[in-house]
């Protein structure tokens, strides 16, 4: 993982050994396994704790990880385990005669308010409230804060609140100090959508680039993109000196809804690679733009509409959907941990958990890398003689400390574990 600026890490530095959740520290950084520095982060599963909804649902248990369907709808058993085959858990949206008793039989989770009479304090599905979409697009600043703390004083006890932003919030055109507050003022958890593999802006010409992580148009529209917008998003989530989770959008079919702007629909691979770099760059949830609004693929539930269409058009996204959730889901214990700063090889972003034994390395091209073999180093510490690779039934030889392994796309990944 990329470190961040001096004052963003300084800022970073909100949950560490020794402090509680959501406690402002300026402390030196800490030193986890290995004697590495530990990556700052919000508490992981203890997080959800202090929430006595999501508490009780088991939202702090080692093995969930909330991967969210926004927008959806639920009428049967079949489609409830259709969704659950995909790897969502959690909804946001729902039409108004959903009943909530489909995901209280079913331990799923829904994040909003009251949308009828089945949803009531002791609904143990409701664990969450969306305060708004995209208030900082819509409203001049004063304005979006007012209606965004309105909001907040009507959320239900117990729950968790959470808004989205676009991506305005992470550019330099709106002033700083309204995007901080936007960010950390209102919310218990927070993302933003900027849908890099399917919206017009990383072809427009002349490119303009004002994200406060810069993002070059030759890297515009690859994974590297998504784990950039994950690293702005916690630096301007940091300025408060307190950390909350961070979850990221991607698109299962397309981010526009004009066809004038369409550009195509995001493929089955990168729809894999947008999720794991994310994930790499510390998202502790993925939402799922669920919606196609432009193009020769057009839905209002994509999930939905693979399940009940013959030949439906956008099954190969979604079956790319099941695949990387599912690796999530099996992997939750080992991504509910701390992080540790290491870099393989300066080429490769890189996330290390250390976990019962073994050393986990999440991969994928850093921005600007080209596609090819690269050489990838273990920290001190780590004496396996063996890298297996998961999910592809490999592996491979440790030399000197190091493997080597091809990245053969922009949006490859590779998960290795190692034993130390």
């Amino acid at each position: 993982m990329k470190k961040l600026p001096a004052l963003a890490l300084a800022a970073l530095l909100a949950v560490l050994p020794g402090c509680t959740v959501g406690e402002k520290t300026t402390a030196d950084p800490a030193t986890g396994a290995l004697g590495l520095e530990l990556v700052p982060w919000e508490g992981g599963p203890e997080y959800w704790k202090q929430f006595a909804k999501a508490d009780a649902a088991g939202w702090d248990e080692p093995q969930f990880f909330p991967i969210v369907a926004w927008y959806n709808g639920v009428s049967s058993q079949q489609e409830v385990d259709f969704d659950k085959a995909l790897g969502i858990n959690t909804y946001i949206g729902m039409p108004e005669n959903f009943d909530a008793a489909w995901l209280d039989a079913n331990g799923m989770f829904w994040i909003g308010g009251a949308i009828n009479e089945t949803f009531t304090e002791q609904t143990p599905s409701w664990v969450g409230y969306i305060l708004d979409d995209e208030v900082d697009g819509r409203f001049e600043p004063a304005a979006g804060r007012k209606h965004l703390a309105d909001i907040a004083a009507t959320v239900p006890d117990g729950l968790f609140k959470y808004a989205n932003f676009t991506y305005m919030v992470l550019e330099n055109d709106l002033p700083v100090r309204d995007s901080e507050r936007y960010v950390n003022d209102f919310t218990d958890v927070v993302s933003v959508d900027k849908y890099w593999y399917t919206i017009p802006h990383c072809s427009n010409e002349p490119y303009r680039d004002v994200s406060l992580v810069p993002i070059a148009q030759p890297e515009c529209r690859t994974a590297s993109s998504y784990g950039r917008t994950m690293q702005a998003l916690r630096q301007r989530d940091a300025e408060d000196g307190k950390l909350q989770p961070l979850w990221q959008f991607v698109e299962n079919m397309g981010g526009t809804d004009s066809e004038a702007s369409f550009s195509g629909n995001i493929h089955p691979e990168q729809l894999r690679g947008a999720v794991m770099n994310s994930i790499i760059h510390e998202a502790r949830g993925i939402l799922y733009f669920n919606q196609s609004l432009a193009g020769d693929c057009r839905g209002s539930n994509v999930f939905r509409l693979a399940q009940v269409t013959a030949g439906y058009c956008g099954k190969e996204q979604v079956d790319a959907a099941r695949v990387v959730n599912n690796q999530i889901h099996q992997l939750a214990p080992v991504l509910n941990t701390q992080s540790l700063e290491f870099q393989a090889n300066e080429s490769i972003d890189s996330m290390l958990k250390v976990v019962d034994g073994y050393a986990y390395f999440f991969t994928m091209l850093a921005p600007g890398a080209a596609p090819g073999s690269y050489r990838m180093s273990l920290p001190d510490g780590v004496d396996g003689k063996e890298v297996e690779v998961l999910f592809e039934e490999r592996q491979l030889r440790v030399s000197d400390g190091s493997w080597s392994d091809n990245f053969e796309h922009e949006y490859s990944y590779h998960i290795y574990k190692v034993k130390l």
